[in-house]
């Protein structure tokens, strides 16, 4: 039975408890609001639940969380309800510890979303660029473009030595 789906044998709980740190921090990431992220957790978790999927790996399985928080979050921003409602996201504090200062954390919500969603999978899910574009559906190209731009405007926004610390995309090893 070495051909077993990954499905079978996995116990919903043991996943969200694996997983649920991730998706949490990805939508967060993406909607900068704990109440929003909390709703894209519970839709993803959902999905998985209802969804009678096959994953071949661990890492299949993983890449299809990411795929689906970010489809969830891009759905969440196309709503009616998240044109119309204010945020308020300034006035909430992060729902986690990110291993960087609260600064840097708080100058990543500031970027556009696209940019903080290739940051997050690259240096906080240590994806490499083409694990990325697969999941996100862009060339390599673009991502390492992405992370190039989002890197420069943290530089500006820096404006001192900390962006020095922060790899470089080409000087990292797909």
């Amino acid at each position: 039975m070495p051909n077993q789906s990954l499905r079978t044998n996995d116990c919903v709980d043991e996943v969200i408890e694996k997983y649920a740190d991730m998706v949490y921090r990805l939508a967060f990431s993406r909607v900068k609001n704990k109440n929003d992220a909390d709703d894209i957790f519970q839709e993803v978790f959902l999905r998985y639940i209802k969804k009678e999927r096959d994953f071949e790996t661990e890492e299949h399985r993983k890449a299809w969380l990411i795929r689906v928080t970010i489809n969830c979050s891009n759905s969440f921003f196309s709503s009616a309800w998240s044109q119309k409602v204010v945020s308020i996201a300034d006035t909430e504090p992060a729902p986690f510890e990110p291993s960087e200062e609260l600064g840097l954390h708080e100058l990543l919500m500031e970027l556009p979303v696209k940019y903080r969603t290739v940051l997050h999978l690259f240096y906080y899910e240590d994806l490499p660029i083409n694990e990325i574009s697969r999941i996100l559906k862009r060339k390599p190209a673009t991502v390492k473009t992405q992370l190039m731009r989002a890197r420069q405007m943290l530089k500006e926004k820096l404006k001192g030595d900390l962006y020095e610390n922060i790899p470089c995309p080409a000087e990292i090893n797909e």
